[in-house]
């Protein structure tokens, strides 16, 4: 365990930190003599190290879809809107997660090949009954990723993109109880490690 992070999850914390030392420590694009595109509008897989609901002993991943679209560089720097969800089953109880998110986008070309770290934020939403045996539970919840990732050319203006980040979301349970309120039970995740795959349209 590090400061609670899933071992899992440790190489979706050294990812974007070794994307940002790459950033910093390699010449621009342009030194390079590529212009970068305006806009880039990405869809793929994505997975996610664990369910809303995986406590302790009862941990398990999640797949489902990304999809992203960033708009023109300034300074390189990129605004930057993501939807991705999920859907899995875990301790009886099917999760349907979803996020939608917005924030900058920071890359960097090396020849033809694309790097980017990003920061993130905004709200993930769910369906009621994810909790433990289907107990009712919050459907809303902020959320913010930090990242970064890889883009490797196929064509002149398509790319394959890999992507790992850290993921932050707070979901509240209700465990049980008679009034079905939600509240935070002990050992429910709050961060995540989240990786992405698929094909990148830079134009």
């Amino acid at each position: 365990m590090l400061h609670g992070i899933p071992h899992c999850c440790k190489i979706h914390v050294l990812f974007p930190l070794a994307c940002l030392a790459a950033l910093l420590a390699a010449p621009a694009a342009q030194a390079q003599g590529v212009a970068p595109e305006r806009y880039q509008l990405f869809g793929g897989y994505s997975w996610l190290s664990n369910s809303l609901n995986g406590v302790s002993g009862h941990q398990e991943s999640l797949n489902g879809w990304d999809t992203a679209f960033a708009i023109r560089p300034w300074h390189d720097l990129r605004f930057k809107l993501a939807a991705f969800g999920y859907h899995g089953t875990n301790q009886g109880a099917a999760e349907h997660p979803y996020f939608i998110m917005a924030g900058g986008q920071f890359g960097r070309y090396f020849g033809r090949e694309g790097a980017f770290v990003e920061a993130l934020g905004g709200e993930g939403n769910v369906n009621k009954n994810w909790g433990a045996n289907g107990a009712v539970g919050d459907t809303a919840s902020f959320s913010a990723i930090l990242g970064g990732g890889l883009d490797t050319p196929i064509s002149a203006r398509f790319a394959i993109r890999v992507e790992g980040d850290f993921q932050y979301a707070y979901f509240k349970t209700n465990a049980g109880g008679n009034n079905n309120a939600p509240y935070y039970v002990p050992g429910l995740p709050t961060f995540f490690g989240r990786f992405s795959s698929g094909l990148v349209w830079r134009f």
